[in-house]
């Protein structure tokens, strides 16, 4: 679909803004005329909303790109163990430089445990990019609709998450994550995964329809970042279709580096961390440096508390949680099942008068 130029000299460091169309306006018109002529507009009230919500809201948003190679050193400190990630990105965003085209990314794929920063990456490159970010989380979703939208004859039907980032956002080419690809509900009567096959290949994603609008929509500028624990859990096609980055785990002294910018992050983020020294004890960040990127800024809000409430504005290691301190519950919650043999949590004071041979939520056939 069509773009043109909305900034042609952009000050050094600004992103350039072209406003490209993505959709047809008039397809829409037709569209709503046909459904007023039928007389079934209340039967498809839903759908009349939507088509009118396009109408008014007009075809253009921002297909926005650097202005130039950004700065990105701040970045690599920030995220080390994402480095051939950001050496793609800088490639990518080098491409569109001194030209009318658009930026232009390979879908990424970031693979790796729980807890390393992929989705705090996918927000960081949004950033960098100057465009908005979706997050779609495919753990906690089992529709097959999620991306692609439902029919419009369903109870209940609505557009997907692309429909949705796309027509009711600013941008043209936003990121969007989807989230634990690999745990996508197999159990789905529609395929959570199936609209992948056509959104991350550019030429069919410019004419993606979805079902619930039925009206061609050009997400061929959608910059796409999925993560995952187990690539085993991807079909082979869409592996085919990204560029796979394997994410480990950062080294001790990146890890330290990590736990540092987010001791000064939080700090300069509250009125109350400016009564904070500057920079963590060394004993700290050896302490942090342990932990999951995940877990060091809850472990870092639970040790400035623990500061605060003996009066200081240093952190000792002392005042970060010991392992396995944020999992305390009173009893396990189970129902006992003795078929299982296997015993409660020392402690657990369940309410059950049955025999403590109970099912903890980690045991086998667990809900």
């Amino acid at each position: 679909m069509s773009s043109r130029s909305l900034v042609t000299t952009p000050a050094l460091g600004l992103p350039i803004a072209q406003m490209r169309s993505v959709y047809d306006a008039d397809a829409v018109e037709r569209k709503l005329a046909k459904l007023q002529a039928s007389g079934n507009e209340r039967e498809y009230e839903s759908l009349r909303n939507t088509w009118q919500r396009m109408i008014e809201r007009g075809p253009q948003r921002f297909a926005v790109k650097p202005s130039g190679v950004p700065d990105m050193a701040p970045l690599y400190e920030l995220l080390p163990n994402f480095t051939e990630v950001l050496d793609d990105v800088k490639r990518h965003v080098a491409l569109s430089q001194d030209s009318h085209d658009s930026l232009e990314v390979t879908p990424i794929l970031l693979l790796g445990p729980p807890g390393v920063g992929k989705t705090h990456f996918a927000r960081q490159m949004a950033d960098l990019l100057g465009t908005g970010m979706n997050l779609i989380p495919m753990s906690s979703m089992t529709a097959g609709w999620l991306l692609s939208g439902s029919s419009s004859q369903w109870k209940g039907a609505k557009p997907g998450k692309v429909f949705e980032a796309l027509v009711d956002g600013q941008y043209a080419n936003p990121v969007i994550v989807v989230d634990e690809i690999d745990k996508a509900s197999g159990d789905a009567q529609y395929d959570p995964l199936g609209a992948l096959y056509s959104l991350l290949e550019h030429d069919t994603a410019q004419h993606f329809v979805d079902e619930f609008a039925e009206v061609p929509i050009d997400a061929s500028q959608v910059i796409w970042v999925t993560t995952a624990n187990d690539e085993r859990g991807i079909p082979e096609p869409i592996l085919n279709r990204m560029n796979v980055f394997e994410i480990a785990p950062p080294a001790l002294d990146a890890a330290r580096k990590i736990a540092a910018h987010l001791y000064r992050g939080i700090r300069n983020e509250h009125d109350w961390g400016q009564r904070f020294e500057p920079e963590p004890p060394d004993d700290v960040l050896d302490q942090l440096a342990q932990l999951a990127p995940r877990e060091m800024r809850r472990a870092l809000m639970t040790a400035f508390g623990n500061a605060r409430l003996d009066n200081r504005y240093v952190l000792e290691d002392g005042d970060l949680p010991r392992p396995g301190s944020g999992k305390s519950r009173i009893g396990c919650g189970q129902r006992h099942r003795p078929r299982w043999g296997i015993r409660c949590d020392p402690g657990c004071r369940c309410s059950d008068p049955g025999p403590k041979n109970c099912r903890p939520a980690h045991g086998p056939g667990s809900a």
